[in-house]
């Protein structure tokens, strides 16, 4: 049975502004590294599947600029949703284009392309794990990652029952993201995984679970995969239309009972906001995160981004816990505290007109 990873890469990336833009998100950057961050998840699962069975799921503002990005993926294999929806549609629009290509089964592997892996080797075991489970059972699988932390803005998996000899775990059930007491709780129970938002099925299994349990979107997953054998885009583009705008968290994975974590051996960490350069990237003697032309004095614990093309300098003296990110045509300064609140600048420039910023 042939392995289709599929990676999620229609994100805006908002809380990477003014780095992330519109046409070129995080995702497009180079952030954890010297290599586009889509370019690392490619790189991460190349050598489990090839080129052609991996495909990049975007929206279509985004297909043109990560075909441009990735000469080395065949333009097919990156597929524009029809609209704009959630995580659930996505995955089932993913099923039908694969299953329209086998010809009927096969194992898939649902990646994201803003992930920071520490590990690639022992992510590669894990996945194979997850896969070689997946292919011989009808399960619903995700990875999850042993907390490090008391995050609280990170769903949390609790686990059951080992499924011996192997890693994988029943999930006892779903947690949405805790309070730090809660966290607490949950970081010193040992019970607890991180969910990672990284999954593992075969398409029939997807497709059943998604009849059985969300049949809003799985009723419409064979008339997508008719309509993409038949090159008809007016009628997937109808059938898409139909679906709502719900996650497979929710809509799929909350209410399914053949739902399976693989606690994962490696580093990860989503990369979801400035701050979260911190722990992936390396600090001064002062605890910063400095890249670019910049000169500090007494600064400390701070993460300070000049992406200016010029010869821009970008300074800081007495400043503790902010970030600053210089470019072009923008400057952001936040505390860290409040990084996660930058994709509300980005709400606020484009109710006020200033898209030529965004």
């Amino acid at each position: 049975m042939n392995s289709y990873v599929v990676i999620m890469a229609g994100g805006s990336g908002e809380r990477f502004w003014p780095l992330s833009r519109m046409q070129r998100p995080k995702q497009l950057l180079a952030l954890t590294s010297e290599r586009m961050m889509i370019e690392e998840a490619i790189d991460r699962i190349a050598p489990i599947v090839p080129a052609e069975r991996i495909l990049i799921i975007t929206s279509r503002v985004l297909r043109q600029p990560i075909i441009d990005a990735l000469p080395g993926l065949p333009p097919e294999n990156v597929i524009a949703e029809p609209a704009k929806r959630n995580t659930a549609p996505c995955l089932a629009l993913a099923c039908s284009v694969i299953e329209s290509r086998e010809g009927g089964d096969a194992l898939m592997a649902v990646l994201t392309a803003d992930h920071f892996i520490g590990n690639v080797e022992a992510f590669r075991h894990d996945v194979q794990v997850a896969l070689r489970y997946a292919q011989s059972n009808n399960a619903l699988l995700t990875l999850g990652i042993p907390p490090t932390r008391p995050e609280t803005g990170y769903g949390y998996i609790r686990m059951a029952e080992s499924v011996a000899p192997s890693q994988v775990t029943q999930v006892a059930e779903f947690k949405e993201k805790p309070t730090i007491d809660v966290a607490m709780q949950y970081l010193r129970s040992g019970e607890y995984v991180w969910n990672s938002g990284m999954f593992f099925w075969r398409t029939h299994a997807l497709a059943d679970a998604m009849h059985a349990n969300l049949p809003e979107v799985g009723s419409h997953i064979n008339d997508m995969t008719s309509a993409i054998m038949a090159a008809d885009p007016a009628a997937l583009e109808s059938t898409f239309g139909k679906m709502p705008d719900i996650s497979i968290d929710y809509g799929v994975m909350e209410r399914a009972s053949n739902v399976f974590v693989v606690p994962a051996s490696f580093p990860w960490d989503d990369v979801g906001s400035w701050d979260s350069l911190d722990r992936m990237q390396p600090r001064d003697d002062s605890g910063n995160v400095v890249q670019g032309a910049v000169t500090t004095v007494n600064t400390n614990n701070s993460v300070i981004v000049n992406a200016h093309a010029g010869s821009h300098v970008v300074t800081g003296v007495g400043l503790d816990d902010v970030v600053v990110v210089v470019t072009d045509d923008a400057t952001m300064v936040c505390t860290k505290e409040h990084a996660q609140d930058v994709k509300l600048i980005v709400k606020s420039l484009r109710d006020s007109g200033r898209s030529d910023v965004l």
